[in-house]
């Protein structure tokens, strides 16, 4: 250690340059943390819009509920890539069905349903994550394994 480096002027402007340094990382972490959350958001919007949309078309022409709940439980089946059942599978189905219950009271009633689909929705949400320790909008992430491009 050389006189100079012991100079109390440059200890504190090395004490300055570490928080500093330390200030910026903590910022970044937090930042890359909230945009992380926010991407998350955004992805689940619409993977919901999605769904909602889909399901929308899929029993806008069932002529009952029962035929409607189960279009739309072939068609959830069908997204989730469900080809077979289970007890957890069933669950979930079974808990999904009011909200196509409200959709289907959306498209056939001229008064808004109550509670609307958004709400029980929100409500499958909530019960999926306590149950399962998972946003449910995770089961419609899929593993696309990579293929190597081949050129001849």
């Amino acid at each position: 250690m050389t006189v100079v480096s012991t100079l109390p002027v440059l200890q504190a402007l090395v004490a300055a340059a570490d928080g500093a340094d330390r200030a910026e990382r903590q910022y970044r972490q937090e930042a890359a943390q909230r945009i992380a959350g926010l991407e998350q958001e955004r992805t689940f919007a619409y993977r919901r819009l999605g769904l909602m949309r889909e399901l929308v078309d899929a029993i806008a022409g069932a002529d009952a509920e029962e035929s409607a709940l189960s279009i739309a439980a072939a068609t959830l089946r069908g997204k989730l890539g469900w080809s077979s059942e289970s007890e957890a599978r069933s669950e979930v189905l079974e808990r999904f069905a009011p909200v196509t219950q409200a959709l289907f009271r959306s498209l056939t009633s001229e008064d808004d349903p109550a509670p609307s689909p958004q709400d029980v929705l929100a409500d499958f949400e909530r019960w999926y994550a306590d149950s399962r320790r998972s946003p449910f909008w995770i089961l419609f992430e899929r593993y696309v394994q990579q293929t190597p491009l081949v050129d001849f």
